[in-house]
């Protein structure tokens, strides 16, 4: 860390060095003021480390935020990502891994409409034969089908057999028993000793470890990885 002088550009390792060279030739110091506080900091990237550190504040959007994981969020989101994560079918752009996992699972690219929660599973089962994230489900044929009567009214919503939660008309009801919700868990944390934790899609798997909750890999690691589960031949590694 070095403190510079403004008008003549000459370097202090100490500050009161700097100090008493201003005094002695009237000249300006040259200070990067912090956003927040106003502290003094001698670079640009001191003062961006402590704005980051000590106040969650992003200097490219000029926000602060409550706490350093909302920070981390915000900086890993398409704001600052862009959408560089591609769909191989359709070729839209996704900020995040988790985001081009929602887009495979639930149906909704257009031209690979025969994927689903079921045909990403066997996608990434025949790329994870030693099962880092996927379960090794013997007998498994596919996801449970269910669907909701009027007989499920109890004189005041449509209940749901397996959670009795209540919906106001059948239709969001069966949307509910169509969901993930009810379904076998088709993936695991990969930390299996310190993490264990299973989960129902691979957008679900995908967001756990982006979030580093459980340390076992870093941020751009997963962004990597799902590279590996939607193109080529590659088996799935966290390495």
């Amino acid at each position: 860390m070095t403190w510079e002088c403004r008008d003549c550009y000459k370097t202090f390792a100490a500050w009161r060095s700097r100090e008493q060279h201003l005094d002695a030739t009237g000249h300006r110091p040259l200070d990067y003021i912090c956003r927040c506080c106003k502290s003094v900091n001698p670079d640009e990237q001191a003062r961006r480390e402590h704005e980051t550190e000590s106040h969650n504040y992003c200097p490219e959007c000029k926000r602060e935020f409550h706490t350093a994981n909302n920070l981390k969020m915000h900086l890993r989101s398409r704001i600052h990502r862009g959408k560089g994560i591609m769909c191989p079918f359709c070729k839209t752009g996704y900020a995040t891994a988790t985001g081009l996992a929602h887009h495979l699972e639930g149906g909704s690219c257009k031209q690979a409409s025969f994927l689903n929660r079921d045909e990403v599973y066997k996608v990434v089962r025949s790329k994870d034969p030693t099962g880092v994230i996927s379960k090794k489900l013997i007998g498994w044929h596919g996801s449970s089908s269910y669907e909701a009567t009027d007989s499920t009214w109890n004189g005041s919503s449509y209940e749901c057999y397996f959670c009795h939660r209540a919906f106001r008309n059948l239709n969001s009801l069966n949307q509910h028993l169509n969901s993930p919700i009810h379904q076998q868990a088709l993936y695991h944390c990969p930390n299996r000793m310190n993490c264990g934790r299973e989960f129902k899609t691979l957008a679900a798997v995908m967001n756990h470890l982006e979030s580093e909750s459980c340390a076992f890999a870093r941020f751009e690691t997963v962004q990597n990885t799902v590279g590996d589960i939607v193109s080529g031949n590659r088996r799935l590694t966290f390495g």
